[in-house]
């Protein structure tokens, strides 16, 4: 148990370490692409067809009514009983949408400008990084792939591996439909996982045991769960008859 967590604390921290170090490093480029970012712009003008309907489709699938619809099917699909799946669907949407509210205040500070306006196939508006659309569906994915994993640890790897994939193509298809350069979707991955790891560890701390076991919350007992109390006696019984003996 302490390694599982060991190991998850791990993820998180690396992922903020390298997220904050792409962000200088972004900063300190003054928001130039470097040259992997122009090499896969290049590619992507190279090869995508003059209408890209199928990028353009999953694309849209990372903003607006989906990722919530997706994150309140977390929290339904995190827990057994009926009493937590309410708490459950609220904490899946805050964390996606404190997490929107960080990211664009990154977004705001870094400043860094898109990719020229005559080579995008999508619409997109404001800053550059971190991508939104490519971090909103990992948290997304992030949020099914933990309310999967809660509700059944094995059997449902087929199921977290689609999530995860969905994420993956909504990123790639920033970068093929030329709205955000590589390095944006990189962030904008890094920037999820640190986010979902700091949401998990706060749901740790202040939600131990409470949510995707399914089992109720400890409480007072309840006469009606048919519990047994302690043993009435007559206080008018003779102690002598208590043991079956007869009175001499």
């Amino acid at each position: 148990m302490i390694g599982s967590v060991s190991r998850k604390g791990l993820v998180g921290v690396v992922a903020w370490a390298a997220f904050a170090a792409l962000t200088v490093l972004v900063v300190l480029g003054h928001g130039a692409p470097p040259a992997p970012d122009r090499a896969l712009h290049a590619w992507s003008l190279a090869h995508r067809p003059p209408v890209a309907a199928v990028a353009r489709g999953l694309t849209d699938t990372g903003t607006g009514l989906v990722p919530y619809a997706l994150a309140a099917l977390a929290g339904v699909i995190a827990v057994r009983t009926r009493r937590q799946r309410g708490t459950a669907v609220l904490l899946a949407l805050g964390c996606l949408v404190l997490g929107q509210v960080a990211r664009y205040g990154v977004m705001a500070l870094v400043g860094r400008p898109r990719p020229p306006h005559a080579d995008w196939q999508a619409l997109a508006s404001g800053w550059s990084y971190p991508s939104g659309h490519t971090t909103t569906s990992a948290m997304t994915a992030g949020l099914l792939i933990a309310a999967l994993y809660l509700r059944s640890p094995r059997g449902r790897g087929a199921l977290m591996a689609l999530a995860a994939c969905w994420a993956v193509a909504v990123g790639l298809t920033r970068i093929y439909l030329g709205v955000h350069w590589f390095t944006d979707v990189v962030g904008g991955w890094l920037f999820a996982v640190g986010w979902l790891w700091a949401c998990g560890a706060v749901a740790a701390r202040y939600l131990p045991g409470r949510l995707g076991t399914g089992a109720p919350v400890p409480g007072p007992a309840d006469p009606s769960d048919g519990a047994e109390g302690p043993l009435e006696t007559d206080a008018t019984e003779d102690p002598h008859r208590r043991g079956g003996a007869r009175p001499a």
